[in-house]
C-alpha cells in the first residue's frame, strides 16, 4: 500500500542519515511534524499499518491499488475482508448531525481497532470527529435559515430561470455564477458564512477540544510505532558497527 511504502522509506532515510546500524538500535521517537497535512499523513500511515498487522493476524491482505478490480459481484473472499475491515451486522456507533444526516460506524473489524490504538477510545473519537468535521455544513444550514439569505436565494431562482419555462435543474455556470453576483447571493454568503461557521465553533467548544487532545494522542502513538518499525529495519540490516 501507498501509505506503507511511505512508512518504510522514512524509516530508511532515518537509517541513511544515522550511518549504520547495529543489533542493539536504540528506539528514538522522532519529534511530531509541524506542518497539518504532515501529521495526518503520520496518522494515517499509523493506522495502515495497525490494519495490515490486523488483516494479516486473520490471514487477509488488501488488495493493491493497481490490480484490476471486478465490481460486478463480491466474492465470498471479498466480503470475508469487507467485514474484517469494516465490521459486521448492524453499526453499533450512530451520530446525528444537526443538518439532519446520521453517520454510523462498527466497533468491530480492523478499521475501528486501529482506531482504538491510535485514539485510546474509538467511540469518542468517532462521535467528536463526525462532529467536528460537519462544522462547515452546519453553519451552512444556518445560513439558509436566514431571511436576507433566504430572499437573496429567491432572486437567484428567478435569475437563473428563463422566461415562461421552469427553472432549469442545472443551469448553465455562467448563468448561474452572473446571477449569484446580481441577486447578492455571493456578497452575502462571504459575510454570513465566516461569522455563523465562528459561532458553531464557539459553540462547539467543548469537542474541538476533544478532538484536539484525540488527535496528539494519536500523534504520539503514530510517532511511537514510526520509531518501533525503525528498529525493526535496523535490526534486520544486521550489519556491524562502524
Amino acid at each position: 500500500m501507498r501509505l506503507l511504502r511511505a512508512l518504510a522509506a522514512a524509516a530508511l532515510a532515518v537509517l541513511a542519515l544515522t550511518g549504520c546500524s547495529t543489533a542493539t538500535a536504540q528506539r528514538a521517537v522522532p519529534p511530531l511534524p509541524r506542518t497539518e497535512r504532515d501529521r495526518n499523513d503520520l496518522i494515517d500511515t499509523a493506522q495502515q499499518v495497525l490494519v495490515d498487522r490486523c488483516l494479516a493476524r486473520q490471514g487477509l491482505t488488501l488488495p493493491n491499488a493497481s490490480a484490476p478490480q471486478n465490481h460486478s459481484a463480491l466474492t465470498p473472499q471479498d466480503r470475508r475482508l469487507q467485514g474484517a475491515l469494516f465490521g459486521r451486522g448492524h453499526p453499533e456507533l450512530s451520530v446525528t448531525l444537526a443538518t439532519g444526516y446520521t453517520v454510523t460506524a462498527h466497533t468491530d473489524g480492523c478499521l475501528a481497532a486501529a482506531e482504538r490504538d491510535l485514539y485510546g477510545d474509538q467511540r469518542l473519537w468517532f462521535r467528536t470527529r463526525v462532529v467536528v468535521n460537519n462544522l462547515r455544513a452546519e453553519a451552512q444550514q444556518r445560513m439558509k435559515r436566514d431571511p436576507d439569505y433566504r430572499a437573496a436565494t429567491a432572486r437567484w431562482t428567478r435569475c437563473v430561470t428563463p422566461a415562461h419555462e421552469a427553472r432549469p435543474g442545472r443551469p448553465d455556470p455562467a448563468v448561474s455564477t452572473r446571477c449569484a453576483h446580481e441577486s447578492g447571493l455571493t456578497r452575502l454568503r462571504a459575510r454570513l458564512e465566516p461569522a455563523l461557521l465562528a459561532r458553531v465553533r464557539a459553540e462547539r467548544h467543548g469537542q474541538l477540544t476533544t478532538y484536539r487532545q484525540l488527535r496528539t494522542r494519536a500523534l504520539r502513538r503514530a510517532a511511537d510505532l514510526y520509531a518501533e518499525r525503525t528498529v525493526q529495519v535496523t535490526l534486520k540490516k544486521g550489519s556491524d558497527p562502524s
